[in-house]
């Protein structure tokens, strides 16, 4: 029997004598990052990078200079994972501020969530320069997506490998717990109390996604079903769908047909804004 077999059948049998404990012990758990250390391939782009530090002690990393692209990782991720786009964003000339999410890296706190993701990046454009675009990964991209709605600015934004639902990753993660029908639902009670925002809220249809967008995802991805993005896309009325054939949901982010979907958007956003500029 293997660890999380176990896991499973601890939760099962106590989350039907005690659904309210097990449900809380795993809200904290689900909310508690781990800070897992960057690769190898990470270090050397991590050591060209400007550390700055933003409202509120949030934290940052900054390469280049030019129009400003501002980028959010995922759950227990880095800015440094995006370390193939990042170096080609700031070949083509752009200046990138990639985020340490809440409770991640550099940045304060001990737990997180998609609203509090979503208030970091409301924060972090409050002190840049106008954005040209916003790019997440995972729940980064999720949280991009909600703070569109929350009064986020920006010309173009770009989601990888993200939900479309939060109230679906919040099943998954209770089923894939082991948790018991009414500890299951106690435990998205007590996340969405935490977090200050019902569930069925944090839902791409419920949305208005008004600027150029481009949803990326792995047909392979083993985290988030691929079929997340295809639900993404058609609520997105001015988005662009790139679907590949594998990359997972960590590889994706090194693809070169990445790198070129987001510099296409980026150059045509940046030409429809000269023209209607010069007419």
């Amino acid at each position: 029997m293997n660890n999380m077999t176990w896991v499973r059948g601890f939760n099962a049998a106590v989350g039907r004598v005690a659904p309210q404990a097990v449900a809380s012990k795993l809200r904290r758990a689900f909310m508690t990052p781990r800070e897992l250390p960057p690769r190898d391939w990470e270090l050397p782009l991590l050591a060209e990078s400007e550390r700055i530090t933003l409202r509120f002690g949030l934290s940052a990393l900054r390469w280049g200079s030019g129009p400003a692209v501002l980028l959010m990782h995922g759950w227990e991720g880095r800015p440094t994972q995006f370390a193939g786009l990042i170096r080609a964003l700031v070949r083509a000339g752009y200046g990138v501020v990639a985020l340490d999410a809440p409770a991640h890296g550099r940045s304060p706190g001990r737990e997180a969530n998609v609203v509090l993701f979503a208030r970091a990046l409301l924060e972090a454009a409050g002190e840049l320069p106008p954005l040209r675009a916003v790019i997440g990964h995972s729940m980064g991209g999720a949280s991009a997506m909600l703070a569109l709605q929350m009064g986020l600015r920006t010309d173009a934004l770009v989601s990888i490998a993200a939900p479309s639902r939060i109230s679906t990753v919040l099943r998954r993660f209770a089923r894939h717990a082991g948790l018991p029908t009414e500890a299951g639902a106690h435990f998205v009670r007590l996340v969405e109390e935490r977090a200050g925002i019902p569930a069925r809220q944090l839902d791409v249809h419920r949305y208005q996604l008004d600027v150029p967008g481009l949803v990326v995802h792995a047909a392979d991805d083993p985290v988030v079903p691929a079929s997340e993005a295809q639900v993404i896309h058609e609520a997105w009325f001015d988005s662009r769908l790139l679907l590949l054939a594998s990359g997972g949901h960590q590889r994706v982010l090194a693809d070169p047909r990445l790198e070129a979907a987001i510099l296409q958007l980026l150059g045509e956003v940046h030409q429809a804004s000269s023209r209607a500029v010069a007419s």
